[in-house]
């Protein structure tokens, strides 16, 4: 699930070859310029047609975003319910 998350997030954000340093600790929010605010809903956007889950405004948090891991968690989280 880890490598599906950090496909969609580096194709989201067009991040080419650097998409293959991120792991699970790599942080996201605020490491990463091209995640702004925008681009946080282009990848939730991303992730709700690519896993077929449904994220409602409330769900979101910067600790979802965090890490690849808690973003990864975060749509497993998703898929489970």
């Amino acid at each position: 699930m880890l490598n599906e998350v950090k496909a969609v997030l580096g194709e989201t954000l067009q991040l080419g070859k650097r998409v293959d340093q991120l792991g699970a600790q790599s942080a996201l929010l605020g490491t990463l310029p091209e995640l702004d605010s925008m681009a946080v809903v282009t990848l939730i956007t991303a992730l709700e047609d690519r896993f077929g889950i449904n994220v409602a405004d409330d769900e979101i948090s910067a600790d979802t975003f965090a890490t690849l891991g808690s973003l990864t968690a975060f749509v497993e989280s998703k898929l489970a319910s």
